[in-house]
């Protein structure tokens, strides 16, 4: 079957922003199974999710598994915790045991717009591969392509990658898709705001006629549209909405605070016991923020498009294992993340997007636990705030705080940091206080891109009036 063929006739209108509207489904659906058991699923992959002290289906899995597994098409809209990766994942490993690849041919593909969620969903689906005897890897940019290249031409049955590596890849000859029969596309709408559409069109139509395609994505807006009908076939649709489910499990507070005080209220978060991930607009706020709280005494890392992969994947592991407290980052930690137990999100930087915003916040709250979203916000972005909430269906509990108030540390556990800095970074003196006033030049303030500069020169001369006091106290022998 060609793209022609498996695209809709029926046209209608693009949907309105953040709107769902898949296209009719011809064939009824098959009924959503209770239990992992009443599936057509491996005993290998039954046995597997036992040992893993995975009992129950989540809602997604129930309702898509059984279709998927009958080779279906499914479109599911599902946020990030929902999940999803196994309920696309066990059907693809599942129909495509006992398959052997010939090199440079794999069988099967999973389609990521970022590195980390490649890794989270090749680690997430490993074991099972394993239990099936099945060779599976993982292809992204940012590292030698050697290794994936000799992965490749060894032979892998699954292949979980990025678009521009895997572009790569088929150009220099050494991946052929012609002989995959199962396509996954997950958070497509992810790709195609990170402009991936072309290069993902491209390498679904070098894919073998008739294949299946599984396509979850919270948005079927701009391009993911067009892509849901031209290249999946009488889809069975499932939708988890963002806001019920998972999502009531997740408490959002705005916290409106006086710039100046901004990111003392930001340290003392991080200072609180138990980890949090903090959301900053640009690498360089985010590098700021993080020696200031590694003086402070915050075990802090930053992590952003900047890094390296090993030094994210590094910096990755040490926030999972506890070995830093707060990471750090700008939006590229917002999708694939995965950390267990992690309730709380700060955006100490509102993001721009009501899109953002819930894929920073869904990296708390993940497979029905509980989690808290804190947006700090000052006087002029409260109205930009309260548009991008309305747009993504939050109602936020407003609260007025200061750095040093006991509401503060109610709603996020805040308290005063030690002051004693880790890692040779400057320890935090009297006029860098719990003020902030060492930080009031990390980003701009809308409209007004003077003022960082300004303030940042204000800092600086508070240091030299800083050093000279002190100078004048050796002095005097104080």
């Amino acid at each position: 079957m060609n793209r022609s063929d498996r695209t809709n006739d029926t046209r209608r209108p693009a949907p309105s922003k953040g709107e769902f509207a898949p296209p009719a489904t011809v064939t009824p659906a098959l009924p959503p199974a209770d239990t992992f058991g009443a599936m057509e699923l491996p005993a290998d992959v039954l046995r597997t999710l036992t040992d893993l002290g995975v009992t129950t289906p989540f809602p997604i899995q129930a309702a898509t598994l059984p279709n998927a597994l009958a080779g279906r098409d499914v479109l599911g809209r599902a946020r990030t915790g929902s999940g999803k990766t196994l309920a696309f994942g066990l059907a693809l490993l599942s129909r495509t045991a006992g398959r052997r690849a010939d090199a440079k041919k794999p069988l099967a593909l999973v389609l990521v717009p970022t590195r980390e969620l490649a890794q989270q969903v090749g680690d997430a689906l490993e074991p099972y591969a394993k239990a099936l005897k099945l060779r599976i890897t993982t292809v992204f940019g940012g590292v030698s392509i050697n290794r994936q290249v000799a992965e490749l031409r060894a032979g892998v049955e699954v292949l979980i990658a990025t678009p521009g590596r895997l572009m790569d890849l088929v150009e220099r000859r050494d991946c052929h898709l012609d002989q995959v029969a199962i396509t996954v596309l997950d958070e497509a709408d992810q790709m195609a705001d990170l402009g991936f559409m072309p290069q993902v069109t491209e390498l679904l139509d070098q894919m073998r006629p008739g294949g299946q395609h599984l396509l979850f994505s919270a948005t079927l807006d701009h391009n993911v549209d067009l892509l849901v009908r031209t290249y999946l076939s009488d889809p069975v649709v499932h939708s988890v909405d963002p806001s019920a489910g998972a999502v009531t499990a997740m408490e959002h507070h705005v916290l409106q605070v006086h710039g100046p005080d901004k990111y003392a209220t930001a340290t003392e978060i991080a200072a609180r016991d138990g980890r949090v991930l903090m959301f900053l607009d640009t690498k360089h706020a985010v590098d700021r923020f993080t020696r200031h709280l590694l003086g402070s005494g915050v075990r802090a890392a930053a992590l952003h498009g900047g890094k390296s992969q090993p030094q994210r994947t590094h910096t990755l592991e040490r926030f999972r294992t506890g070995a830093v407290t707060v990471l750090v980052a700008t939006n590229v930690a917002a999708r694939g993340i995965h950390i267990d137990d992690l309730d709380l999100v700060v955006n100490v930087d509102p993001p721009a997007d009501h899109k953002d915003y819930l894929h920073r916040g869904g990296r708390t709250a993940r497979a029905g636990e509980s989690g808290r979203v804190v947006t700090l916000v000052t006087q002029d972005q409260r109205k930009d705030v309260a548009r991008l909430m309305a747009d993504a269906g939050i109602r936020p509990k407003i609260t007025q705080v200061r750095s040093g108030e006991a509401e503060l540390t109610r709603i996020t556990g805040a308290k005063a940091p030690s002051g004693v800095a880790i890692g040779g970074n400057a320890p935090v003196t009297p006029e860098r206080s719990q003020r902030g006033a060492a930080f009031r030049g990390i980003g701009t303030v809308p409209g007004k891109p003077g003022r960082a500069k300004n303030e940042s020169r204000r800092s600086a001369e508070a240091r030299k009036q800083a050093e000279a006091r002190q100078a004048a106290r050796i002095r005097r022998g104080a």
